[in-house]
C-alpha cells in the first residue's frame, strides 16, 4: 500500500460524490493503492490532504480510517460529508459544523473541534446512527432529542481519531431538510458490508416511477451541497 508522508488531513466521507466540490480547489491529486473504495492524495491551498471514501455507515468508515491512520501521521481527522437536517430551520446544501458527535448505539459522544473558518455555517450537535432516517416524521422525532443532524460515520470516525488521540473535526452540508421525505427507504438496499446496492435502487425505482421526482431533486441537492461543502472545507484552518 501507498504510505504518505508529512501530516495531512485525512477526510473520511461515505462516497467520492462529496469530494467532488472540494477538489475544484486542488493543485493536484494522484490515486493511493489503498483497500477502500476511493482513496486520493490532494494538494488544497499549500495544505497536503488524503481523501477516503469507503461506503455509508460505522462500519465502512471505520475500516477507511484505520487505514488511512497506519498509512499516514495525519494532522487531523476530518468526518465530511453529506447529512439530513433534523433542524426545521437548517436549509438544503447549508453547511453544518458538529460541536459534538452523539452515537447512541456505542452509548458515546464524541467532542468536534470548531474549525477556523470564518465563512457562514450552523453549528450544533449531530447525531450519528446506522441508518437513513427516511421520513419527516422520524427526522422530527430525531429532533426531539436535541441532535441538528444525523449521518452514519462521523462517530466511527471520531473514536479512530481518538484512539490516535488525533484532532477531531467533523463538518458536514445539508443535503436533505427536515421537511423532506426520501424518495425510497435507503435502508433496504445495503448489502451485509452497509454499502447501498445501486442495482437494486434503480430496480426498486423502476417498480415506482413516481420516486425519480425525488430522486432527480436529492440528486441536484447533493450536487449543489457538494460545491458549497468543498467551498467552506478549502477555506477551513485545521
Amino acid at each position: 500500500m501507498d504510505t504518505v508522508d508529512g501530516n495531512p488531513i485525512v477526510a473520511i466521507a461515505a462516497e467520492a460524490r462529496e469530494f467532488e466540490g472540494l477538489l475544484r480547489h486542488a493543485s493536484s491529486v494522484s490515486e493511493l493503492d489503498w483497500p477502500v473504495q476511493y482513496a486520493r492524495r490532494a494538494e488544497i491551498r499549500g495544505s497536503s490532504w488524503v481523501l477516503s471514501a469507503n461506503g455509508p455507515g460505522p462500519k465502512l468508515a471505520g475500516a477507511a480510517a484505520e487505514v488511512a491512520a497506519r498509512q499516514c501521521d495525519a494532522r487531523a481527522f476530518v468526518s465530511t460529508g453529506f447529512c439530513g437536517a433534523l433542524d426545521p430551520a437548517l436549509d438544503a446544501c447549508q453547511v453544518f459544523v458538529a460541536s459534538s458527535v452523539e452515537a447512541p448505539e456505542q452509548g458515546r459522544s464524541f467532542a468536534s473541534r470548531h474549525t477556523g473558518s470564518d465563512t457562514g455555517h450552523a453549528a450544533g450537535r449531530l447525531l450519528s446512527v446506522d441508518r437513513v432516517a427516511v421520513t419527516a416524521a422520524e427526522k422530527a422525532a430525531l429532533w426531539a432529542d436535541g441532535a441538528a443532524v444525523v449521518e452514519m460515520e462521523a462517530a466511527a470516525v471520531a473514536e479512530r481519531a481518538e484512539r490516535s488521540e488525533t484532532p477531531f473535526y467533523c463538518i458536514r452540508v445539508v443535503s436533505d431538510t427536515a421537511r423532506d421525505e426520501m424518495p425510497l427507504d435507503f435502508n433496504l438496499y445495503r448489502d451485509s458490508d452497509g454499502r447501498f446496492s445501486r442495482g437494486r435502487i434503480v430496480a426498486a425505482a423502476l417498480m415506482r416511477p413516481a420516486c425519480f421526482a425525488g430522486l432527480l431533486r436529492l440528486d441536484a441537492h447533493c450536487r449543489r451541497a457538494s460545491a458549497n461543502l468543498g467551498d467552506f472545507l478549502a477555506d477551513c484552518r485545521f
